[in-house]
């Protein structure tokens, strides 16, 4: 007391504190181990005696009766010995299992074992064997079973207390090797706020069964049910090894039932098989496209990358950066990364800088941030004459839409001009590969954006003619995440309190995330021999309403009731739905599951690119109905929606191949 009140009054450091908190901890430990320890001899005692009497039908002989406690002692010793060397004293007897069972089970057989040696040995033949054998099937009955006895009362209380705003009541969706480890993790360190109400799972074997105490409530189509029944408060997807296809369904059904939904990472993640409940993570937007990981080709890939001088334009941008990313893996002698917008190129510049060992010195990336437009003929030639680009992969173009049906003028010079440039230099300074990025949006196109980049598609074509360079383009839906794009403007929208705006509630698009399509243009700039149109697999389209009920459920709240959505009608340009390819291009398989190629016709080499740079020399003088009208010479399915005020027929005739698109 004298140094427990003296303490109190004299710490003041934090370090003097905490040391005295570890001392009082020490003695508690030590005296609560001296309390279990008496607590197993005398269990063990019971046990003893309790095996003579059953032995001897109540009724101990006389000529046991004085030497059996002296036996009790020697046991006694034995058995507290071995369960200091097995740790038996250590566990917490609310988490008893199969752990601590078996330390108790090595100290009482070793005991016994002992001292049956012991009698052996010593010649007391008199004494009755079957006590060995009695006496240690009920101390093991005895002590396991007030562990497990102690450990259920407590599991009683909580589930009593379950319903408290304290304790989430949580389900998990797959009772394999990943939910049963998580069931026992959360039993074992998050008791205080769990309560894991049962497992969801398919197989019909484990139906109606238990794990560790927890009930297999049924299969994995009552999630909505069970959620409701139970009043769940998190559901936990706990099936890395299933499709992704699968987990959507599920995670989709979670969020349906009004519950927080969280997931399992992939088995990649789980290093040693072990699960704990630091790795459970919130469901991501990605999440719900259900879309299986790419496979790349890394040997293609290094081919074509490794040491070598690789420009990429666009560098700032969402898809560019992340080609940047994906380029600095395969150790290219030099990454140009060009972007017009300066800070954009700062950020990027530092984190490849940054990815990249400071250990290494000899072989690193030459990473040069080039600031330059690819509008700026004279700008781009310096750069090609003094680093000579192997590879060029052009990402830069203007990309919204709505945006670009008021500046028609400023598409054309970015997104056709501006890919007429890189793509010749690329040519006239011998580059072995030019990749341009391209969009679902070129295929008939009603948009301005849309028709400029299905020109430059036409223009990365007609480079091929007595080049060289290989020559390709790459073309896919929407990136997740990407600057501008609709989550990040749903996201906006919702932690403002909404409502969220959608344009007409059958709108789909195609999605896939950032890393996914930049791996695949990769991979398609790999395995093109020249000009290719390739056509990424983008899986399912996704209908804009369902995406944005599901990212409300993700913020936690319910669509309709917390935030609202509103249709506020399509934008300039906008279809309800987009495709991926004409009927001209016959769009067949590659090696690669995810990629598509288009044979596309070719169009007329220098006689086309000579009259899309007098298009673009001009193009300041036209108005936008006039750029519209030109755009529609170049590009037949081009449906814009405007009104003209001047006729097709009076604007200049530019040579277009009437094959390759549809009339």
């Amino acid at each position: 007391m004298f140094e427990f009140g003296g303490v109190v009054k004299l710490l003041g450091t934090k370090t003097e504190r905490k040391d005295f908190s570890q001392r009082i901890a020490r003695r508690l430990f030590e005296r609560r181990r001296i309390v279990v320890m008496a607590v197993h001899a005398f269990l063990w005692c019971a046990s003893f005696l309790c095996a003579f009497l059953l032995r001897f039908d109540g009724h101990i002989p006389t000529k046991y009766s004085g030497s059996i406690i002296s036996w009790m002692i020697l046991l006694m010793v034995f058995r507290v010995a071995f369960g200091w060397l097995f740790n038996a004293y250590e566990g917490m007897w609310r988490y008893a299992g199969a752990p601590e069972l078996f330390a108790l089970t090595k100290t009482t057989l070793c005991a016994s074992l002992v001292l049956l040696l012991y009698v052996y040995f010593s010649g007391y033949n008199s004494f009755p064997r079957s006590i060995f054998i009695v006496e240690t099937l009920l101390a093991l009955v005895f002590v396991g079973g007030l562990r497990i006895l102690v450990r259920q009362s407590f599991e009683l209380f909580r589930v009593v207390n379950a319903n408290s705003e304290k304790v989430k009541r949580l389900l998990i969706v797959g009772a394999g090797d990943t939910g049963v480890s998580l069931a026992r993790e959360v039993q074992k360190s998050q008791r205080a706020q769990y309560h894991i109400v049962g497992f969801l799972d398919d197989d019909e074997r484990k139906s109606q069964g238990r794990v560790h105490g927890v009930p297999i409530l049924g299969g994995t189509d009552a999630i909505e049910t069970m959620a409701k029944r139970h009043a769940i408060d998190e559901l936990v997807v706990a099936i890395p090894s299933a499709s992704p296809k699968l987990i959507r369904a599920f995670v989709q059904r979670g969020l349906k039932s009004g519950v927080q939904t969280k997931m399992i990472p992939g088995l990649a993640s789980l290093m040693d098989g072990r699960m704990t409940v630091n790795q459970i993570r919130d469901v991501a937007i990605q999440d719900l496209l259900g879309r299986d990981p790419v496979q790349l080709d890394e040997r293609v890939l290094s081919t074509m990358l490794k040491d070598k001088v690789v420009l990429v334009t666009g560098a700032g941008g969402s898809i560019g950066s992340e080609l940047c990313r994906q380029v600095l893996r395969f150790a290219p002698e030099a990454l140009l990364c060009l972007e017009q917008a300066e800070n954009a190129l700062f950020d990027i510049d530092r984190e490849l800088k940054a990815l990249q060992s400071p250990a290494v010195v000899n072989g690193a990336t030459r990473i040069l941030p080039l600031v330059a437009d690819v509008c700026d003929r004279k700008r781009l030639e310096e750069i090609f004459r003094e680093f000579r680009p192997s590879v060029v992969i052009h990402a830069a173009a203007h990309k919204h839409v709505p945006m670009m049906e008021l500046n028609p003028g400023e598409a054309i010079k970015n997104n056709i001009l501006g890919t007429s440039n890189v793509a010749t230099l690329s040519s006239a300074y011998g580059a072995e590969r030019f990749v341009m990025v391209s969009t679902d949006k070129a295929v008939n196109p009603t948009s301005v954006m849309g028709c400029t980049k299905r020109v430059a598609e036409k223009v990365v074509r007609s480079c091929q003619e007595n080049s060289s360079t290989c020559y390709v383009s790459v073309r896919f839906g929407n990136v997740l995440g990407s600057n501008g794009s609709v989550i990040p403007l749903f996201k906006e929208q919702i932690a403002k309190g909404g409502p969220v705006t959608v344009t007409h509630p059958e709108m789909t698009r195609y999605f896939m995330t950032i890393p996914e399509a930049s791996q695949l243009v990769l991979q398609a700039g790999a395995i093109g021999e020249g000009g290719e149109i390739f056509i990424l697999d983008m899986g399912e389209p996704v209908r804009i309403l369902d995406l944005a009920e599901s990212l409300i459920r993700l913020s936690g709240f319910k669509p309709y009731d917390d935030i609202d959505i509103e249709f506020v009608g399509m934008r300039p340009g906008e279809k309800i739905y987009e495709e991926l390819s004409t009927e001209h291009e016959q769009a067949e398989k590659t090696k690669h599951p995810k990629i598509f190629i288009g044979r596309a016709g070719q169009d007329r080499g220098k006689e086309f690119l000579s009259a899309i740079q007098d298009f673009g020399t001009g193009v300041d003088e036209l108005s936008s109905s006039e750029i519209r009208e030109m755009l529609q010479k170049l590009v037949p399915s081009f449906s814009p929606i405007w009104q003209a005020s001047h006729t097709i027929s009076s604007l200049p005739t530019l040579p277009v191949n009437s094959s390759d698109e549809a009339t």
